[in-house]
């Protein structure tokens, strides 16, 4: 039997490859690069179609923006301005392509050369938002409005660009300057009505104290000169007791009521005389302390400082009776320079904020009236309110130079 013959491994190693084989790896080579290279050109025109939608897509926010918006380069050029841009300023789009910022917005200075220069932080808010700032427009006759406008930068090619967004304000203006007049009438109204008041209680108070209060005091003479009659019955001895002292009480009321309308010391004496005068009518009716510290010489006014003055301090020491549940006040007037200061102070339950702006607190509103007609400021701090000291203390400042005599 014949031996089986051992091929040698030599014989099976790689053989070179034939042309045939080498084209078809070119050829799948060359299909592959191209196919890569079309999925590449596929995906940047896909790229380059949802940039230029997203493109299209602002500049048709853009043009159909409520609000002017103008692009504008670093040295103050309009680069792009929508049609409301146009129609705020009087003018068309294409006119406005190119133009000086300084053509539509009046420079605060005549340094002004960057965007940032016309929107310079501090150069005056408008007071809506942080980033709202508030410059003058100019229109294409040359008209003057105001304007609320917020800028804004990207960097575009290595280039600053700037973003202004602007609202024509001039109705807010004009509502703003209506109420500011409505409110000026009122404070002067407030001011007249407080004269006449003032003026209606004097001439109440002088009747009844000059009129009324000496025909009670003339009754009471005669009662006494008739109780001196001898003899007299004893029930008409008793009648006319009783006569006097009802006189006694009316005239004791009368005076009381005049003092309200009008203290006599205010005129006779002066400010500190009233207030002392006032201190000591507020502790016998209500059983209070009261401690008023002053100078004479320092509380010498004119009689319209004077009242206003003894106006607020009565309404602060109402208040403390009726609302305070206080066992002690204490008023304390000085002078500083040309300003006089007023603080009162009670050890009650305090005051709420919220108390302090209701419709019904009227006193506090004439308080405040009265302070701000003279010029003057007025804080009101509390111990329910987040205070440190126990209580309510009220905080004047009146300037009463001109009110010196």
């Amino acid at each position: 039997m014949a031996t089986p013959r051992i091929t040698s491994l030599r014989r099976y190693r790689r053989r070179p490859r034939r042309p045939a084989m080498l084209m078809a790896g070119f050829l799948g080579g060359y299909c592959a690069g191209h196919l890569a290279a079309a999925l590449r050109r596929a995906r940047l025109s896909a790229r380059d179609k949802r940039k230029t939608v997203r493109d299209l897509d602002g500049r048709r926010i853009v043009h159909s923006a409520s609000d002017a918006i103008l692009s504008i380069d670093e040295n103050s050029a309009v680069l792009m301005a929508n049609p409301a841009a146009a129609a705020m300023f009087a003018t068309s789009v294409a006119a406005m392509q190119g133009a000086p910022l300084a053509r539509y917005i009046q420079p605060p200075s005549a340094a002004a050369r960057t965007p940032l220069d016309y929107f310079a932080a501090g150069s005056g808010r408008a007071g809506r938002r942080a980033t709202d700032y508030a410059v003058t427009g100019i229109r294409a006759n040359g008209h003057l409005f105001p304007i609320e406008g917020s800028i804004s930068s990207v960097q575009h090619d290595g280039r600053e660009i700037y973003t202004v967004i602007l609202r024509d304000v001039s109705e807010r203006h004009l509502v703003q300057q209506t109420l500011a007049r409505s409110h000026d009438q009122l404070r002067q109204l407030s001011s007249a009505l407080q004269t006449i008041r003032e003026e209606e209680r004097t001439h109440i108070a002088r009747e009844l104290h000059d009129d009324l209060g000496q025909l009670l005091a003339s009754l009471r003479m005669d009662l006494t000169l008739l109780g001196r009659t001898d003899p007299l019955p004893a029930p008409s001895a008793r009648l006319i007791q009783g006569m006097e002292a009802n006189l006694l009480t009316a005239i004791t009321s009368l005076r009381r009521i005049a003092a309200n309308l009008r203290p006599r010391a205010l005129d006779e004496g002066g400010l500190y005389f009233a207030l002392q005068g006032l201190r000591d009518d507020f502790v016998e009716r209500h059983g209070i302390a009261c401690t008023l510290l002053a100078d004479e010489s320092e509380l010498r006014l004119d009689d319209a400082a004077s009242t206003a003055i003894f106006r607020i301090v009565q309404e602060a020491l109402t208040n403390v009776a009726r609302h305070a549940q206080a066992a002690n006040v204490v008023l304390n007037l000085f002078r500083t320079d040309h300003d006089l200061m007023v603080s009162i102070r009670d050890d009650g339950r305090g005051i709420r904020a919220e108390d302090m702006d209701k419709a019904q607190s009227l006193g506090l509103v004439g308080m405040r009236e009265r302070v701000w007609n003279m010029g003057g400021e007025i804080s009101i701090s509390s111990a329910a309110d987040g205070g440190d000291a126990p209580g309510t203390r009220i905080d004047i400042a009146l300037p009463v130079a001109k009110h010196l005599v």
